[in-house]
């Protein structure tokens, strides 16, 4: 029996209501069996988290919405989702996004999110493979790698393949 693995993934949110098209979430978290979602709303002014709850309104079982009230770092928002996860779920697997390096790097939100889903595997061997490089002890919060990470990866490799075959 081939048992897939679950994957948590932690996407952190200040202001983005402009950017969530939530029913292009809703149909990538529900194209898949094997991720579950937090997303975290750290002190949002505009209409993010109604976006979320929204979102986890319609895909109840994978999405969880954590809301921090007063502004925190990235690292603070990030540890408020893993708590979530680890707490709620058996997940072997955990990834964050921050929304705003996101953006800084040119990538769609709505677009990761579905890339996310469908390259789910990928990812998983991706972080495999730097675990096993890593010489240092993983510790709850050490062991939460870098979605962005990943996708950069991939971008370099195309960059390199055009490269060489131009």
């Amino acid at each position: 029996m081939n048992l897939k693995m679950n994957i948590g993934i932690i996407i952190i949110f200040s202001n983005n209501a402009a950017d969530i098209n939530a029913r292009a979430f809703v149909e990538s978290i529900k194209s898949t069996n094997y991720i579950k979602m937090c997303f975290v709303d750290n002190e949002s002014k505009d209409e993010t988290l109604d976006k979320l709850l929204e979102i986890k309104e319609a895909c109840e079982d994978k999405v969880a919405v954590v809301q921090i009230k007063k502004k925190v770092g990235r690292e603070s928002a990030k540890r408020a989702g893993a708590r979530f996860m680890f707490n709620d779920f058996d997940l072997k697997h955990i990834g964050f996004i921050d929304t705003h390096s996101l953006m800084e790097h040119n990538y769609n939100i709505n677009e990761m999110l579905n890339a996310l889903c469908v390259e789910r595997d990928k990812i998983i061997a991706f972080n495999n493979e730097n675990k096993r490089k890593q010489h240092i002890k993983s510790t709850l919060f050490k062991s939460i790698f870098s979605v962005l990470d990943y996708f950069k990866s991939q971008d370099s490799n195309k960059n390199n393949i055009q490269q060489s075959i131009f």
